[in-house]
């Protein structure tokens, strides 16, 4: 069994990352999926952002809809998402899927401010 596992993230514009890891956490649709080296082969939908997660012979693939490395994102951008998403969010009176969309672009602006080191700012 491989020590350390494959890991590449790939968007539709470009490869974000390629590199030998220890363990990969992703934010799968049922929750965060744990692998190690070893893991059975899997293929999973991804929560935040879209796109999928493919996990076969110690190689982690992550297709996902967009990615961003914590440094190419603008905090102030962020927070203002964040800020508009809270206000979308607290006041959505259609669907489900309105509620869903909602809550996902709140999400996703929380984990760009986690990743800037802005996500307890306003």
């Amino acid at each position: 069994m491989a020590e350390q596992l494959q890991l590449e993230v790939v968007t539709p514009e470009r490869r974000l990352l390629s590199e030998q890891v220890n363990s990969v956490t992703v934010p799968g649709r049922g929750g965060e999926l744990g692998i190690l080296p070893g893991h059975a082969p899997l293929i999973s939908e991804l929560h935040v952002s879209g796109g999928f997660v493919e996990v076969n012979d110690d190689r982690v693939s992550v297709l996902a809809e967009i990615a961003e490395r914590p440094e190419e994102i603008d905090a102030a951008r962020a927070r203002l998402a964040r800020e508009h998403s809270e206000k979308q969010l607290s006041s959505v009176s259609g669907s489900e899927e309105d509620f869903e969309q909602a809550r996902a672009k709140l999400e996703r602006s929380m984990v760009r401010l986690q990743l800037t080191g802005s996500a307890s700012q306003r």
